[in-house]
Order: structure tokens, then C-alpha cells, then sequence
């Protein structure tokens, strides 16, 4: 695989880590939300970690500057370039690739916009631990707006069961939440990198589809930032990608039928209309998520 990266700064001591926790950053993302996202990992009541943190593309100087002051703070903090933007979905797999070199056993997202709570990690890989059968790990998170207000809750059904049969019909893991197997990436599965969204969707499909075990936790360990245009930037690619993801999680899951058909075009048709109505829509599905979820 061609390398399209470069490594700016890594003084990681060791060469083996039980864990790799991943971050791609953007050039229009807020420097002092990524420096909350950054702190937010590094001080995580558990330690056995690396951060693997890319800049997807060109990004303003003093955001550079920032991220290798952290870097030299704390060795664990590993900082890469990507030539070119290059979009979440490969930013993901050249830090899984770069991991394999370290042997983890798990690979954690986050995002530069959010904030783990302190004993995030500590609670999933203790639970993974645990559970050998487990491949993917998922959690609750709490919805927090640009001016730091909380506004909601997303708490995903917690069953294998429950998740794979919600798949044809929604997304159902908070995806800057999971923590996978690093197994997964071994047995050759990858983040589609000609998507420019819904990756996630479609790679849980795929593990499902493959027998892979499913997990979320009501436990809500990330704050997750609904920031102002959360409701406009779910444009036309997005919900034509989210409705073929539906169809595809119908057809490898056998679970086609009229209803989910009706669904899945529901969807598509009401992420084309105002952003009022589909913020009332996002708010009606939290309610009823959260009623599904108590059962």
C-alpha cells in the first residue's frame, strides 16, 4: 500500500501499546476544541495507549504549533500529515496501518470536535476485556452545543441482537465512541476510502454481516459537539450514501422487507427538506430511541 503520509513528530518509547486511539483534524475545525478533544485523551484514567493524531491535508500554522507542543508534553501523542485531504475514511486506515507495527489489541476513534470523558477508555477496554467475544464497542454520549450548553443525549441499543436489527434502518453506533478489535484490521477490513461519509455505516454492515459481535454501552462517555449546522451539513451525498447503506444492510442482513423500503426512503426524502423540519425529525427519533432503548 502506497504511503500518502508523513510522520511530524514521534517519540513513542515503546514498541508495543495495548491500544491505539486515532484522530483526523481539519483545517476548518477550531483550535480550541481539537486542544479540548487532545487533553480530553491524554487524561485518560487509562494509560496504555498511543494517539495517533493526522492532519487530513494543509491546516493553519498555529494549530500545527499546538498539537507538537502536546506532543513534546507527552510522548504518547504521535502527530502525521496527509498529503493531500484525503477524507476521515483513509485518514483512519493509515493510522490503523501505522498501529499494526505496535501490535495493539484495540483501535479507538475520536474526534476533534468532541470530548471523551476521563474514564472513557478505561470503561471500554476493561469491558472488552472481559468480553472476548466482543468485536465492536460502542457507548452513549451527551449532546453538547457550540457554546458548551448540553442539548441532548444518544443512547444506541445495547444488544448484538438489537443493533444488527436496527441496521437497515439506522446507523446504530455512536461512531466517534467505538472502540474495535484490532483483530478486525487483521482479518483485512478496512474504512471504504471512496466515501466522503457514512464509512462507519457501511463497515458495520460488513462486520455484522460476517458474524462479527456488536456492543454499546448505556454508560454516555463522550460529549459530543451538535454544533450550529449540524442539521444542514446532512446534505444530498450524505443521505444518498445513508440510504444505500440501508439497501445494502437490507440485502446482506436478509432483512428486506416493505417496511424498511418505506424507511429508508422516508429518510432520504425528509433530508432534503428544511433544516427546521428535519431538526424536529432528529428530535422526535431521540425520544423514541431513548423509549427503545429502556425495553
Amino acid at each position: 500500500m502506497a504511503k500518502h503520509y508523513t510522520i511530524l513528530h514521534n517519540q513513542f518509547p515503546s514498541r508495543h501499546t495495548e491500544t491505539l486511539v486515532a484522530m483526523a483534524v481539519y483545517h476548518k475545525d477550531r483550535l480550541d476544541w481539537v486542544c479540548q478533544a487532545v487533553r480530553s485523551i491524554l487524561s485518560q484514567t487509562y494509560t496504555d495507549f498511543v494517539f495517533f493524531v493526522i492532519l487530513d491535508g494543509e491546516v493553519p500554522a498555529k494549530m500545527v504549533s499546538e498539537l507538537k507542543d502536546f506532543a513534546f508534553q507527552d510522548n504518547r501523542l504521535v502527530l502525521a500529515q496527509n498529503e493531500k485531504n484525503s477524507g476521515l475514511a483513509a485518514s483512519m486506515n493509515h493510522a490503523l496501518e501505522w498501529g499494526m507495527t505496535l501490535s495493539p489489541e484495540y483501535f479507538a476513534r475520536m474526534d476533534a470536535d468532541d470530548e471523551s470523558v476521563k474514564n472513557r477508555l478505561e470503561r471500554q477496554i476493561s469491558y472488552l476485556n472481559k468480553h472476548r467475544n466482543i468485536a465492536v464497542l460502542g457507548t452513549a454520549l451527551t449532546e453538547f452545543d457550540e457554546q458548551g450548553r448540553q442539548v441532548g443525549s444518544r443512547t444506541m441499543p445495547a444488544s448484538h441482537k438489537q443493533i444488527v436489527h436496527m441496521l437497515p434502518r439506522r446507523c446504530s453506533l455512536n461512531h466517534p465512541t467505538v472502540v474495535l478489535r484490532y483483530q478486525v484490521f487483521h482479518d483485512g477490513y478496512r474504512y471504504d476510502s471512496d466515501l466522503n461519509n457514512t464509512q462507519d455505516y457501511f463497515l458495520w454492515i460488513e462486520l455484522a454481516s460476517q458474524g462479527y459481535v456488536f456492543r454499546n454501552l448505556k454508560d454516555k462517555l463522550l460529549n459530543f459537539r451538535r454544533v450550529n449546522d449540524f442539521y444542514k451539513r446532512r446534505g444530498f451525498s450524505k443521505s444518498v450514501n445513508e440510504f444505500r447503506a440501508r439497501l445494502r444492510a437490507m440485502r446482506q442482513l436478509s432483512r428486506l422487507s416493505l417496511f424498511n423500503l418505506v424507511y429508508a426512503c422516508g429518510v432520504l426524502t425528509l433530508r432534503v427538506m428544511p433544516a427546521k423540519l428535519v431538526k424536529l425529525a432528529y428530535r422526535i427519533d431521540r425520544h423514541f430511541l431513548e423509549r427503545f432503548v429502556k425495553h
